[in-house]
C-alpha cells in the first residue's frame, strides 16, 4: 500500500501539471517522422513487435478505445464528484450533474473514434483495388471488380489502397485524452487514510501504465507499419481531434467542459495551474 501511495504521489507530480501534456504532441510527431525515416532506410532490426499478432497489439491496441474508456469512466466519475464536493462546494445533486456533464467527454471521444475509423475505411475502399494472385481469369469473362477491402480479402486477394494509420490516430488521441483528464488531480486533496485515495491511486497508476503502452506501441507502428504519409495523417487527425475538443470546444459553455472547470484558461496558457 505504501508503494502504491509513493507511485501515486510521483505520478501526480509528473503528469498532473502541464509540461508533459504540452510536449507530448511534438514528441508524437517526432516519433512518426523519425520512425518512418528509420523504416524507409531499413535500419530497424527484426523483433517480435513487427508481427501484428504480438500480444500488445492483439490484447491492447486492437481494443485501445475500450481500455481507455473503461479506465477513464470510474476515474472521471470519482474525481469530478470529489472536486465538486470538496473544492467547488457543490451539493450532492449538483456534483452528480457535473459528473454527468464531464462524462460527456467519453461520449464525444467514442463518436470521434467511430467516425474517424469509418472515414479511414471509406477512404481505403475508395482509393484501393484488388489483386488476385494465382487465380486465372475465366476466358471471355471480364475481371471482377471489388467494391471493398473485405470483399477482396474474402476471395484471398490483396487490397492496395490509401490506408490511413488508425493506430497512429487512436493511440495519439487516447494518450492526449488521458493526460488531459489526469490534470484534475492538481486540485484534489484527499486524506491519506481515505479509501477513495487508494482507489484513485490504483486508477492513476493504471492510466499512466496504459499511456506508456500507447506511446510505446505508437513507436512500434512508426518503425514497422504503414507509409510515412499514412502515419503522419493519422497522428495529425488524432492531435486535431484532441485540440478541437480540449483546447477549443470544451472551453465553451455548451460542452462537456474541462477537468478543472473553475480555472480560467486561454488557448496559449493551458497548464491547469492555480
Amino acid at each position: 500500500m505504501e508503494r502504491l501511495e509513493r507511485s501515486g504521489r510521483w505520478l501526480r507530480a509528473a503528469l498532473a501539471r502541464g509540461p508533459l501534456r504540452r510536449r507530448l504532441p511534438a514528441l508524437l510527431l517526432a516519433i512518426a517522422v523519425l520512425g518512418s525515416a528509420l523504416k524507409d532506410s531499413d535500419l530497424v532490426p527484426d523483433t517480435p513487435l513487427q508481427n501484428k499478432r504480438n500480444p500488445l497489439n492483439v490484447y491492447f491496441v486492437k481494443v485501445a478505445w475500450a481500455w481507455t474508456l473503461w479506465l477513464l469512466l470510474p476515474f472521471i466519475t470519482l474525481t469530478t464528484y470529489e472536486l465538486g464536493r470538496s473544492k467547488l462546494l457543490y451539493g450532492r445533486t449538483r456534483s452528480a450533474l457535473l459528473v454527468l456533464r464531464r462524462l460527456g467527454a467519453l461520449l464525444v471521444g467514442t463518436a470521434v473514434w467511430y467516425l474517424c475509423t469509418e472515414l479511414f475505411i471509406f477512404i481505403e475502399n475508395l482509393t484501393g483495388e484488388c489483386s488476385l494472385q494465382g487465380q486465372p481469369s475465366q476466358p471471355g469473362q471480364p475481371p471482377r471488380l471489388y467494391a471493398s477491402k473485405r470483399e477482396c480479402q474474402r476471395d484471398s486477394g490483396v487490397w492496395s489502397g490509401f490506408d490511413i494509420s488508425g493506430h497512429c490516430f487512436l493511440l495519439s488521441y487516447c494518450a492526449m485524452m488521458i493526460l488531459e483528464e489526469l490534470a484534475v488531480l492538481e486540485a484534489l486533496a484527499i486524506e491519506h487514510s481515505s479509501k477513495l485515495r487508494v482507489v484513485i491511486n490504483v486508477l492513476l497508476v493504471s492510466l499512466c501504465s496504459l499511456t506508456m503502452i500507447w506511446v510505446f506501441m505508437f513507436l512500434c507502428t512508426a518503425l514497422y507499419f504503414h507509409d510515412f504519409s499514412q502515419k503522419l495523417l493519422g497522428v495529425l487527425i488524432g492531435l486535431a481531434a484532441w485540440y478541437g475538443t480540449y483546447r477549443y470546444w470544451y472551453l465553451k459553455p455548451f460542452s462537456p467542459g474541462l477537468p478543472l472547470p473553475n480555472i480560467p484558461l486561454s488557448s496559449k496558457k493551458y497548464s491547469y495551474s492555480r
